[in-house]
Parts: structure tokens; C-alpha cells; sequence
């Protein structure tokens, strides 16, 4: 089948200009001004963006926490993703105690299959690795996963030592792969947090003092250090606070590969939410928590500078009522997470572009190419280029809509940015070649999308 993309400005990481798309089955086939062909569907794109579709590498379907499972699945997950113009996610599979490397992927193959409204694939998330795991490590780089992700919180569930820490990175480097770390300081966490709770501090707010920005810019010091060490490149996610944003910028600059991550909640959003009456600063409990306002015009500028190379959600959403109320009266069972999936494009063009005076070729990098070659899969994914899938979004730039839980497709009974006016939002949506949004409704199916092997990943 074809289809011509007519009239639209096609902006992508580097280019910015007006010309047709046509894509011929699942690729880009042609690009070029005023096209002479006969195409099997026309799509009008005059006074709209078309820009490649968004990738976010950092969420969590049906991921058990806490007692309970976070609300979206495979299906509704990614159809969510979908309707806010997301055509990629990486979801991280996680290896828990006793179980092999294989063991875990089957595992999120089984949540996955046949479910999936785009294409999607898997970060390993290792809490275990001794020599009897090493034959396992190429098996799963050959099978397409070359990102793994470690823990430094969570002692006693996911926490990992320095000592596999270094084991990970030193074998990811070598294979042409890539280490994600959640860094804090887990350790003495724990002890804040055992100091909170003896003192009757119980509320959602305590969460936040558990884990102080300084415990974040820690454990960002000691995981740089050891893939420096380790001769490995090193990707931080979920970044919150200018403190480990900086430890970040020294490794950097030392001429390292070190490399990181911020999300949406982090660059909206600050800890005064906590303070929400009525058990309400409960929907803001995620890990790394909400910090001071002061933080949030820096982390813009780390983008904008490239001290933090994209912007993801990590998407991990729990319903207020019969989830997020487990924590009534103990911050700690509260489950750690929020919904964002579905709002990541639109309110980072609103506040990048329409608020801060970003370009649109930033603007597409930070949603979108920058995760595809840092996470092996550019230029198959992240950009608009002949012979690249056609994952293309048709964006209106002038649209004005109010976010909103009720009108949004997360499974989630809450927004983090409920109320919030934003200007900007996709109108159409194509997963290789295939529309699944046409005008803000979904005509695609469960199982549209592909899991996507991805090739080594890219030192930038």
C-alpha cells in the first residue's frame, strides 16, 4: 500500500523544510516537493508538522510494586502512547532473584505478545550476574537487547553492588551495549527512611524527604566513576535535580560517555505538590521524587546544552483509589510511579517550543532521535529519511486542549497535569506505514506492533 504525506513541514533532529512523503508499505519511499504519483491514501499535512514519530525508552506495563501492578498493561499502555503520538517504547524487563537472563525476557514476552498498538522492546534490568550468567550475555545482545539497566535503590529487591555493577558495565561495553542505572544512594535511604517513620512521619511528603536530591547526586557520582573505570558508556535515568545533573556534566567534560535522561514530571512539576490535601500528594510518589522548583529551569538548560540528552515519562501508573491509598498512614507502601505516556509530546512542545524558544529540530531530538541512537535503533527509527520506517506523526502546532484524566487513554484515574492548557498535539499518527490515529481516533489493532531487535548503541 502507499501513502502521500502532502504539504506538510517536515522537521526532523537536523532538517527543517516543506515537501510530500511517500511511503510505500512500512518504509519511507520517496521524499520530494510536489510528488507525481498515484498513491492508495493521501494524507494533507498543509500548516502541520511531520516529524518522526516519538520514541520513549523509559516506561513500565504491568510491572508488579508494592503489592499490587501497575494499571497499564501491553494493550492499553501502548495504545495510550499512540494517541499522544508515540510510535516506540523500551520497557524493562526484569530479572528477579534465582531467574536466568532468558528466564526474564520470556516472561515479558508472554505480558507482550499479540498486545502491543506500536513497536516496542526491552531494556534487561539485571539484579544478578555472576560468571554462570556470562554465556547468557551475547545471547541476549545477538536477540536485539543491548541496554541494561541496574538498580542502586531498592535494597533486598533490586539493588545491585558495586562490584556487579562494574561486572555489567565492563561486559555491556565490550559487546556494544549500553548501562542505564537508577542512581541514589540506597543504603543510607533506607536509614532516612527508618528515621521518618519512627518519628510518626507517615505522610507522602516524607517520601521526598527520604530521598534528598544530594542522595540522587551520589549515587550519579559512584555510578560515572565506575564506568569510567569500567571503560563503558553510561546512561542516568530519570535525572531530577541540577546536583546529579552536574556530576553528569564532569564526566562529561572529562571526555567520558556518560550520558542521561530527565522525564516530564521532572521538568513541570516540584515538591510542593506533595502538600496536596486529602492524601492527594500521594498521585507525585515516584522515585526520584519531586524536588524544588529552583531545579527546573536547569534541567531545561541541560537540555537544551546537551548536558541530558532526551526527555522520557518512566511510566509506571498506579490508580490513586485501591493502589496509591495502600499508603495511607506508611509513605512506603505508597506504590512508586505516575502516569505520562500518552501527554510526553505535546507538553514538551508546549514547554520547550511555544514556552522556552526551543527549535522544532530540538524539540524532535530530545522526543525522538536522541533516544533512537543512543538505544540502537536510529536510523530505522527517529528520523524521516527514505528507507527509515514510516513512523510519522502529522502535528498541529496550533491546537489548544486541556489535559485531562477524563478524556485521556492511560488507565489511570488521575493526571499529573490534570487542568493544564498546552498548545500543540498530534492529529495523525502512522506506525510503519500503517495509520493508527486518524484525527484523534484509533483505527489500528492490538498486536500491530512489532518487538524491534536493536543493533549496538551509539557513543554521541
Amino acid at each position: 500500500m502507499k501513502t502521500l504525506i502532502k504539504n506538510g513541514r517536515i522537521v526532523t533532529a537536523t532538517d527543517d523544510y516543506f515537501a510530500d512523503v511517500l511511503i510505500d508499505g512500512e518504509t519511507v519511499n520517496c521524499i520530494g516537493k510536489n510528488l507525481p504519483v498515484q498513491a492508495d491514501k493521501v494524507l494533507d499535512a498543509a500548516g502541520k508538522l511531520v516529524i518522526p514519530g516519538a520514541i520513549d525508552p523509559h516506561v513500565h506495563m504491568e510491572l508488579p510494586f508494592g503489592g499490587t501492578v501497575s494499571s497499564d498493561d501491553f494493550r492499553s499502555g501502548t495504545l495510550a502512547a499512540a494517541h499522544g503520538g508515540t510510535t516506540t517504547i523500551i520497557d524493562f524487563a526484569i530479572q528477579y532473584k534465582g531467574k536466568t537472563f532468558a528466564q526474564t525476557i520470556d516472561e515479558w514476552d508472554a505480558k507482550s505478545e499479540g498486545k502491543c498498538a506500536i513497536d516496542y522492546s526491552y531494556h534487561l534490568a539485571i539484579t544478578e550476574y555472576e560468571p554462570r550468567h556470562q554465556p547468557e550475555f551475547k545471547k541476549i545482545i545477538d536477540a536485539g537487547i543491548t541496554t541494561f539497566k541496574l538498580f542502586m535503590a531498592y535494597p533486598g529487591v533490586f539493588m545491585i553492588d558495586d562490584q556487579t555493577m562494574f561486572r555489567v558495565m565492563q561486559s555491556a561495553g565490550e559487546a556494544g551495549g549500553l548501562t542505564l542505572v537508577h542512581a541514589e544512594n540506597g543504603d543510607a535511604i533506607t536509614q532516612l527512611i527508618n528515621n521518618l517513620l519512627a518519628q510518626g512521619k507517615v505522610e507522602p511528603k516524607y517520601h521526598a524527604q527520604s530521598r534528598p536530591p544530594t542522595m540522587q547526586a551520589d549515587g550519579v557520582a559512584r555510578a560515572v566513576r565506575v564506568a569510567e573505570v569500567a571503560k563503558a558508556p553510561v546512561f542516568i535515568v530519570h535525572v531530577s535535580c541540577e546536583a546529579a545533573m552536574k556530576e553528569l556534566q564532569r564526566s562529561r567534560d572529562e571526555g567520558h560517555p556518560a550520558y542521561g535522561e530527565t522525564c516530564t514530571q521532572y521538568l513541570f512539576l516540584d515538591e510542593t505538590y506533595y502538600d496536596k490535601p486529602n492524601f492527594e500528594g500521594a498521585k507525585y510518589v515516584f522515585t526520584p521524587p519531586l524536588v524544588a522548583k529552583e531545579n527546573i529551569e536547569p534541567l531545561w538548560k541541560g537540555l537544551k546544552l546537551g548536558y541530558l540528552q532526551e526527555v522520557s515519562t518512566d511510566h509506571c501508573p498506579f490508580n490513586f483509589k485501591g493502589q496509591k491509598e495502600l499508603g495511607r498512614g506508611d509513605f512506603t507502601k505508597i506504590p512508586n510511579g505516575g502516569p505520562g505516556v500518552e501527554d510526553r509530546l505535546s507538553i514538551v512542545y508546549d514547554g520547550a517550543v511555544v514556552k522556552r524558544g526551543f527549535s522544532l529540530n530540538k524539540w524532535v531530538e530530545i522526543t525522538s532521535t536522541a533516544s533512537a541512537k543512543m538505544f540502537g535503533m536510529f536510523p530505522k527509527k527517529g528520523t524521516i529519511a527514505v528507507g527509515s520506517d514510516a513512523d510519522i506523526v502529522i502535528f498541529d502546532p496550533h491546537l489548544e486542549r486541556t489535559i485531562s484524566a477524563k478524556t485521556h487513554h492511560m488507565n489511570c484515574d488521575y493526571s499529573l497535569f490534570e487542568g493544564w492548557k498546552i498548545k500543540g498535539s498530534p492529529e495523525t499518527v502512522l506506525s510503519r506505514g500503517k495509520v493508527i490515529i486518524d484525527n484523534g481516533q484509533y483505527v489500528g489493532r492490538a498486536g500491530d506492533g512489532k518487538f524491534l531487535k536493536r543493533g549496538a548503541c551509539a557513543v554521541m
